[in-house]
């Protein structure tokens, strides 16, 4: 061996040992599993969701409003169909930005027991409890939901512009387009919010034990009374009144959309009521679902029967507002009633809204697609029904006392009755004074030539039907 070669093996050999040490201890390391990756916590996993549970329900809500475009505008006439369901795709993006910039704040930041101050453009913390956080928010009273803020947000302005498309229906057929636009701005971004405010955001009305689980008064009742101000100030359409004071019928266009349209607001309404749990709750959704499905079916068997009754014939008109009474009134009591319970207060709302649209019509209320009888009417009767009806047995728990009929005394009727008495008047008044400015400063009627050609040629320089303007060359 020469001297090159055993300096050589004096340096390789080490080299050789260090690989295969090293070389065993990485076959020992590939052979012993890698620690797992801690995964989210329980808590983290329940925020996840309850997120997922809420933003579903929204959106389902907000495609209600496809549902109230087709039946508002199956509801009136041809010429005015466009004009219709272009006020229900703007309404939501004006209520959208209304809400955002002023509304949301008025109604559940931290403040008076009459409104909400501070929250403007979602500016403040808001900490869950779900996330171990402290509190440190100004939006306190929505603290009870785990979810992140936008998410409180969102699903509470697809509520906030149902309010607003509630109107639409009441004054369709007569009023200038802006002018239904400007008071869209101010009932989302200030008269909803206000009221809001009083049973959501921790306000009077809450301190009382008012309850409203989904909204028959704070979006219903607070719709219909906006619409109903709105209404008084319109007055009638053209050729809805004879001389004689008698009243003609002025017959929908499109009961095909109105039928769409419907079942639109059915399924929208198994977000509007379950997902105002605001946590994925397999107990109360459930419950919710049941007692709010059950009550659309029994009002559509009961309007049927009694418009059947009235009118001679089952009109279908009066079943599909039938339905939507039904959901109205089970709104609001939905999470503290028995199934049988919802049956029968769904039953009563189908009996009451086809005499409620022959009244108005008797009285010249002119309100072209039963939106009063609907919304107004139910949004009332279901509010009282909460006081009637609930029980300490279900899901929602947590009551201070059953209802009248389960031998709870008519204590928490009373405050039902003292919150929607002042929800109505409230709104009523902002609601007057609102319509009577726009009126005013910009004008609310079109004249009587655009009304007999149609909103759609006069408002919006289009026909919804139009034909082909080729083949009249």
């Amino acid at each position: 061996m020469t001297a090159k070669t055993d300096s050589a093996s004096r340096w390789v050999t080490p080299v050789l040992l260090g690989m295969i040490v090293a070389g065993t201890a990485f076959a020992q390391d590939a052979a012993t599993p890698a620690a797992a990756p801690s995964g989210p916590s329980t808590a983290e996993l329940k925020v996840i969701a309850d997120t997922l549970w809420v933003m579903i329900t929204a959106f389902l809500v907000f495609w209600m409003n496809a549902g109230f475009g087709l039946v508002e505008s199956g509801l009136c006439r041809a010429k005015n169909a466009t004009n219709i369901l272009a006020k229900n795709f703007v309404v939501f993006a004006l209520s959208a930005l209304a809400y955002w910039a002023i509304g949301f704040g008025i109604m559940f930041a931290d403040g008076s027991s009459f409104m909400g101050m501070g929250g403007l453009l979602l500016g403040g913390a808001d900490n869950s409890p779900a996330t171990g956080d402290a509190y440190i928010g100004i939006f306190k009273a929505l603290n009870w939901t785990g979810v992140p803020l936008l998410a409180k947000f969102f699903f509470q302005l697809v509520f906030a512009g149902t309010a607003a498309t509630i109107v639409s229906g009441c004054v369709a057929e007569r009023i200038h387009y802006k002018s239904f636009l400007f008071f869209t701005v101010v009932l989302v971004g200030i008269s909803y919010p206000i009221t809001g405010h009083w049973i959501w955001g921790g306000g009077w009305l809450a301190s009382m034990g008012f309850l409203d689980f989904a909204g028959s008064t704070v979006v219903h009742t607070v719709g219909g009374v906006a619409g109903l101000a709105g209404i008084l100030l319109l007055g009638p359409r053209m050729g809805k009144y004879k001389k004689d004071g008698t009243m003609q019928p002025i017959p929908g266009h499109n009961m095909a959309m109105v039928f769409l349209g419907g079942l639109i607001l059915w399924l929208g309404w198994f977000g509007f009521n379950p997902g105002s749990t605001m946590a994925a709750d397999p107990i109360g959704i459930a419950h919710i679902a049941m007692t709010t499905n059950l009550a659309c079916c029994a009002a559509i068997l009961s309007s049927t029967l009694v418009a059947w009754f009235m009118l001679g014939k089952p009109d279908f008109t009066m079943t599909v507002n039938g339905a939507l009474a039904g959901l109205v009134a089970i709104t609001a009591p939905c999470y503290f009633v028995t199934p049988v319970g919802s049956v029968v207060i769904g039953a009563i709302a189908g009996i009451i809204a086809v005499p409620s649209v022959i009244f108005f019509d008797k009285i010249k209320i002119d309100d072209p697609v039963g939106a009063l009888s609907v919304h107004l009417v139910n949004g009332i009767f279901g509010t009282i029904a909460l006081g009637l009806f609930a029980f300490e047995g279900t899901p929602g728990g947590g009551l201070s006392k059953n209802g009248l009929f389960y031998g709870g005394g008519a204590g928490l009727l009373t405050t039902q009755l003292i919150g929607v008495a002042s929800v109505a008047a409230f709104t009523l008044v902002v609601s007057l004074v609102a319509w009577g400015i726009i009126k005013a400063v910009f004008g609310l009627r079109v004249s009587e030539e655009d009304e007999m050609r149609g909103l759609d040629v006069t408002e919006m320089g289009m026909e919804a039907y139009a034909g082909d303007p080729m083949g009249r060359a």
